[in-house]
């Protein structure tokens, strides 16, 4: 059987930064596998720009972001396979990979990256009622027909939805003459960053209508217009608000999902907040060996931040293959309460982690003027004032190994919001 040291599940962002990190760890025998034609993922429909001022330090489109990473892979003679399907993984980490010139292969790895990415929410899922018309894209189905086919999806839009790729759509399909009627979104508050609705949405003058939802899809052969309704707080229609929009194009951007179906057939334990894998500090899942990073671990809204999570699990991948599986250590759980929907990492080896680790979370709505308060085992010993915190941005809190010189046992790190009170 082929053996490879590091074998890396797509080549989008994560991918690519967690191949780049390995190599310059030290293992030179990596593979990455990618079923599209092309390096790069999901940036290369993105044609906009805002991307790498973290990263580079300047302002980039998709394109140009994903162009730097394979130009440092190409830089370190890292070798690549597109077109390529994994179908299957094993929790000894063996992988099953097909494509036209090879057939079916199964190789043998020594550690695996699971950079898979996420995907859209579709229509099925949010069962809207009415027929099944031309006209209904999920936004990045549109994105990549308008931005990589050249095809212009509709001239009279209504978007239901205001998640970041949304809310670029919204701006996009303007650009290119269409008129966009409005962007209605079920949950009180949008989920996409406050930048884009402003640059998107305001700066163009399309309306946001919070609390509604699609109803109805009018249209047969091809959508002839939507009815959307307000929403109560048990987010069902309240019968009387319906609104009529005639339109030829809806487009759904309703939350986006990790593709985990290899991290489950691997027997990965996946969380059940975020849909991707339960991850320790190193970024490893339940299965030794297997690591995960970026949008197939939780979904990020800025690539920065998922370069970045992906080199370090480029360097712990790395590291497990240099110097094999750690020793078993106590782990502390960490939790969030209060308003924190979830963490990642989800457990943390206080005898082993690094000096800084960076912890990730969302809230589960918009809150102001709140703190965060850290607590070891129900022991307050960090608080931290917030002016404002939203679904749509993604929070972090680092902490440090110093920090625990006097708890070395902890068992359980809480991360909860609470109400101001005294001095952060």
């Amino acid at each position: 059987m082929e053996y490879h040291d590091i074998v890396i599940i797509g080549g989008g962002p994560a991918g690519l930064s967690a191949a780049v990190a390995a190599h310059d760890a030290g293992v030179r025998d990596i593979l990455i596998l990618e079923r599209d034609d092309h390096l790069g993922g999901i940036l290369n429909q993105c044609i906009h720009n805002g991307f790498g001022l973290h990263t580079f330090q300047e302002e980039l489109t998709g394109p140009e972001y994903a162009d730097r990473y394979i130009r440092q892979i190409a830089e370190r003679h890292i070798p690549y396979k597109l077109c390529t399907i994994v179908s299957d993984i094993s929790a000894e980490r063996e992988v099953l990979y097909i494509n036209s010139e090879e057939g079916a292969v199964r190789l043998k790895a020594g550690a695996v990256v699971l950079a898979m990415g996420c995907r859209e929410r579709p229509r099925g899922a949010l069962a809207l009622p009415g027929f099944r018309p031309a006209g209904v894209f999920t936004a990045g189905t549109a994105q990549r027909l308008v931005n990589i086919e050249g095809y212009m999806v509709g001239k009279e839009v209504v978007i239901l939805g205001s998640g970041d790729i949304g809310l670029i759509m919204a701006r996009r399909m303007t650009l290119e003459g269409a008129k966009v009627k409005v962007v209605a979104e079920l949950m009180p508050y949008s989920g996409g960053l406050k930048r884009n609705i402003v640059q998107c949405l305001e700066d163009y003058g399309i309306p946001l209508r919070l609390r509604h939802t699609v109803t109805k899809i009018h249209g047969k052969a091809r959508v002839e217009g939507v009815t959307i309704a307000e929403v109560g707080d048990d987010r069902k229609p309240i019968p009387g608000t319906e609104e009529f929009y005639s339109c030829d194009t809806l487009l759904l951007s309703c939350g986006l999902l990790p593709e985990n179906e290899l991290s489950k057939q691997a027997g990965v334990r996946l969380d059940s907040v975020t849909g991707g894998p339960s991850v320790d500090d190193r970024l490893e899942t339940s299965v030794p060996g297997v690591f995960a990073c970026g949008n197939v671990l939780h979904v990020h809204d800025l690539v920065d931040y998922v370069s970045e999570e992906a080199a370090r699990a480029g360097e712990q991948a790395a590291a497990y293959v240099q110097t094999g599986e750690r020793k078993q250590t106590a782990a502390a759980a960490l939790e969030g309460k209060g308003g924190v929907r979830y963490t990642v990492p989800q457990t943390l080896h206080i005898a082993d982690m690094a000096d800084r680790v960076t912890v990730r979370f969302r809230v589960a709505d918009v809150y102001r003027d709140k703190q965060l308060v850290v607590y070891y085992d129900g022991r307050e010993v960090r608080r931290i004032k917030k002016r404002i915190l939203a679904p749509g941005e993604m929070e972090e809190l680092v902490l440090m190994k110093s920090s625990f010189a006097d708890w070395p046992d902890v068992q359980t790190i809480t991360i909860a919001l609470e109400d101001q009170h005294g001095d952060a």
